[in-house]
């Protein structure tokens, strides 16, 4: 998901895209989408890894007993982070202890509270709220319920967050925003990817943004989805659509369309774009 607006901007900041009402997608509009999608992502991916990390107990145990297998897992994975027990709730200061505090390439800060509310065989309910839960880069205050369907193999996962810019070129600039989204293992598993559907809406300094998630399949490899499509509206009051396609087992084709006029893009692995 995060991989769309950013792409987006920074395509449409070098070439200028028609947008649906006949006028141009000009470069200071794409800029400044690259801005409020770039903080919108960043938020997004680190919420993403804070909720990655409370995957790691047995479905149906007590939920008592499955917190205190998270607190194990977080313990043996983050040393850095104090960690309270009460009942089914984990609250985690990270950084108050020695030791690393990196999990999938984020160095975690701030305080995650993380409450199983549910953990039977039909369904799992994880409630997350965030305090300042930050990497450096972006800080985050909000709270994410996430549910697992056991028999689906599906997960659904609805925020509301806000988020602000702590450093880099956009520092201070800050955003608010909810979604909901599903998200289901590639046929190589969860390990290899996910498939990801459902809706992302954030309101930023320039107004309301809004992203449509059509059956994307996202592998971690990958510098954007193989395959589904997103649908982007802005404040400008303009809609802009990409699909994805793969080609080969490093290269994704991206067409981006708006009104009338396409274009059609390679990128491989690393996220280098070639005109086709």
């Amino acid at each position: 998901m995060r991989y769309a607006p950013l792409f987006l901007a920074a395509t449409c900041f070098a070439l200028g895209c028609p947008a649906t009402n006949g006028t141009t997608l000009t470069a200071s509009e794409a800029q400044q989408a690259m801005e409020e999608s770039s903080t919108s992502s960043q938020a997004e991916t680190l919420v993403a890894n804070g909720v990655e990390i409370s995957t790691n107990f047995t479905i149906g145990k007590a939920v008592k007993d499955a917190a205190a297998e998270l607190r194990d897992f977080i313990a043996s994975q983050l040393p850095c982070a104090e960690i309270t027990l009460a009942d089914a709730k984990l609250t985690i200061d990270y950084g108050k202890l020695a030791g690393t505090c990196s999990y999938n390439g984020h160095n975690f800060a701030g305080r995650q509270v993380i409450s199983v509310t549910r953990n039977d065989a039909g369904s799992v309910l994880v409630r997350h709220e965030w305090s300042d839960f930050n990497n450096g880069k972006v800080s985050v205050t909000g709270s994410a319920d996430v549910t697992w369907n056991p028999q689906e193999k599906s997960r659904r996962v609805v925020h509301d967050l806000t988020w602000t810019v702590i450093s880099g070129p956009y520092q201070g600039r800050s955003g608010e925003g909810t979604g909901d989204r599903t998200q289901t293992p590639l046929a190589g598993g969860v390990h290899e990817g996910i498939r990801i559907d459902g809706t992302r809406a954030w309101h930023g300094k320039l107004g309301q943004w809004s992203l449509d998630i059509n059956a994307v399949e996202v592998r971690w490899r990958d510098a954007v989805p193989q395959a589904g499509s997103y649908v982007l509206d802005t404040p400008f009051g303009k809609t802009l659509t990409l699909t994805f396609g793969r080609v080969d087992d490093s290269t994704i084709k991206v067409t981006l369309t708006s009104g009338t006029h396409s274009f059609d893009f390679n990128v491989n692995a690393i996220g280098q774009v070639a005109r086709r």
